[in-house]
């Protein structure tokens, strides 16, 4: 059964090229931004050359690594933005399009079910584009340390002590797999929505899928003074429950900060029992699941035309 799920979902993979595509598209940008960066930074050798003695010599593990994790994070969040874009057109595209260009008739001539197809495109979109994008995080990170160190090696530096002896790998890394399986899992109900609408309607999946989340809250506003709606749909990713608190007491010293590993740490930012444990992840589950259904039953009913 999973083997069978597996060569579904590669059939998305190849099918679909924009879901490796657009990872490859975001690498290639913020590599070139690192270099022309680089390239520009090099009109000041006098201040480099006192800022890489600085970092070498006067600043610690924590402040280097901290510095990395800013850029880490800056870089990371591109491709959070492209993965959302990327997966709201997945979903909406990938049972409509079968129908308009009629293949979803060869398709079902196949010993593939109804079921089998849906939860498969549904596990593409939770599972294996997050995935490949992780793979793209990675693979950027790499390249862009390789491409640094080599640059601060030119200018004198040591990249073993600047770079590679202060990068925290695998605690930005880990984190990244866990923030962006979370928001899959979070955002969970929107992708059974666009499964639904991309099942459903004949037309402009687009237009059909965010309409009713731009008019209900309006009519919701105009005639009941309210704004329930609206909070849960469009608040949603505000609240995923996986960022724990921070207590800004605990960085100041006598009214100075004080740079700990923790603080440097993104693990120690994320809290996923709170995660796990929260009724409102539970409910998106639910929620994703019956529209998913709804989104099987409308395909298996639906002509081809």
């Amino acid at each position: 059964m999973i083997n069978h799920y597996i060569a579904l979902m590669k059939r998305e993979f190849w099918e679909h090229r924009s879901i490796w595509v657009t990872p490859i598209a975001i690498a290639s940008i913020v590599t070139l931004g690192t270099l022309t960066a680089l390239m520009f930074a090099g009109e000041f050798a006098q201040e480099l050359d006192v800022a890489i003695f600085g970092a070498q010599n006067i600043a610690g593990d924590t402040e280097r690594a901290a510095v990395l994790t800013g850029f880490f994070v800056g870089s990371s969040w591109l491709f959070l933005i492209a993965l959302s874009i990327l997966t709201i057109f997945y979903a909406l595209d990938s049972l409509y399009a079968e129908r308009k260009d009629k293949s979803i008739l060869f398709w079902r001539s196949l010993p593939v079910t109804d079921a089998e197809t849906v939860i498969s495109k549904l596990a593409t979109a939770v599972i294996l584009i997050p995935a490949v994008t992780i793979a793209g995080i990675i693979a950027t990170h790499i390249v862009n340390l390789i491409v640094t160190s080599i640059w601060v090696s030119a200018k004198g530096g040591s990249p073993g002590t600047l770079i590679w002896g202060s990068v925290p790998l695998l605690d930005n890394w880990v984190a990244a797999i866990v923030v962006i399986y979370a928001m899959a899992v979070w955002m969970s109900p929107f992708l059974g929505w666009f499964l639904f609408v991309s099942a459903w309607t004949k037309r402009a999946p687009l237009l059909m899928a965010f309409l009713p989340l731009v008019l209900i809250p309006m009519i919701e506003g105009i005639f009941f003074r309210s704004a329930h709606f609206a909070e849960a749909v469009w608040g949603r990713s505000a609240q995923i429950p996986i960022f724990a608190g921070i207590d800004m007491e605990r960085f100041f010293d006598e009214g100075h900060a004080r740079m700990s590993e923790e603080m440097v740490s993104l693990l120690a930012h994320l809290d996923i029992g709170r995660f796990l444990t929260s009724i409102d992840t539970w409910i998106g589950i639910v929620v994703c699941g019956l529209l998913t259904t709804a989104a099987i039953y409308v395909r298996r009913y639906r002509d081809e035309s």
